[in-house]
């Protein structure tokens, strides 16, 4: 497997700091070239109401812009020597051009941190990164978690965790993931979250459906890594899916989860149901394909 672009959005918080040590570590093992982008909200969003206009306006601005340009040259510049790195400045709304930018460099893979910070650290999602995993159609690498994770040159990957749901979209999640998890020397794993016991109908279940569940979802498994000619391992538990996730990754003492997203994008946009649960209380970072 090649990453051979990854694409780093940074707006120069300790945010993107801790996201360009996740990147360099990624880009040093498959010799990626890294993107990386400052996206410029437009002047009058910049100006938050002041009033400089004309060519008032327009010379602040562009003194600005070069300021930030000079910002990003310096940016991590002594961490990335040795790879091949451009830096891209941008004008727009952050989002649409993070996604248009992949999109126009066929990026392998953006990089982004979420804003998951403290105690409330499980229910937030910046906007831009929500809006990225919505619309992007490359893998996404984020997490709430990564400031707490220290990284060094090359990342270690042991175990590799991939969330399935049998929908249409698993096997080409699991086909990345077991190339990925190849590259690294990986173990790959499966889970998959049963329905919950404690909530609905289900709790009525007998015993005999409860097994035949079971039985049905591991033999789905057993037919999709036959089919793709892959060995793992098959984790299955009942509850929440973003729940099963967490506990099954804290307890394999996985390095990555990889979970699947939508196969087009839409109105709907591409996020499964349970990507943004599963995102923010997983205990390591996650790559939404």
């Amino acid at each position: 497997m090649r990453l051979a672009k990854i694409l780093l959005p940074v707006d120069f918080s300790e945010r993107s700091v801790t996201a360009s040590h996740y990147a360099h570590a990624l880009a040093v093992p498959f010799n990626s070239e890294v993107i990386m982008v400052h996206v410029v909200r437009p002047l009058d969003y910049a100006m938050g109401g002041a009033e400089l206009t004309g060519a008032v306006g327009a010379e602040w601005y562009a003194s600005r812009l070069d300021d930030w340009k000079k910002q990003l040259d310096q940016f991590q510049a002594h961490e990335f020597e040795g790879l091949q790195v451009r830096r891209i400045v941008l004008e727009g709304n952050p989002s649409e051009e993070i996604v248009s930018l992949s999109q126009q460099e066929k990026c392998d893979l953006i990089v982004m941190p979420t804003h998951g910070y403290g105690p409330f650290r499980r229910f937030l999602i910046g906007s831009v990164t929500a809006r990225v995993l919505h619309d992007a159609e490359c893998p996404v690498f984020t997490g709430t978690h990564l400031a707490e994770t220290p990284v060094s040159d090359r990342l270690m990957i042991r175990r590799l965790l991939c969330a399935v749901d049998f929908g249409p979209q698993s096997e080409a999640m699991l086909l990345w993931a077991s190339k990925f998890a190849q590259g690294y020397g990986a173990s790959l794993h499966l889970v998959h979250a049963l329905p919950a016991l404690s909530s609905g109908e289900a709790r009525y279940l007998d015993e005999e459906i409860q097994v035949n569940i079971a039985r049905q979802a591991r033999a789905q498994a057993a037919k999709l890594l036959a089919h793709l000619q892959l060995e793992a391992d098959v984790i299955l538990e009942h509850g929440d899916p973003a729940r099963v996730v967490h506990d099954a990754a804290q307890k394999l003492g996985a390095d990555l989860v990889v979970i699947g997203r939508h196969v087009s994008a839409g109105i709907l946009g591409r996020l499964r149901t349970h990507a943004y649960a599963i995102v923010r209380e997983s205990p390591v970072p996650v790559v939404s394909i």
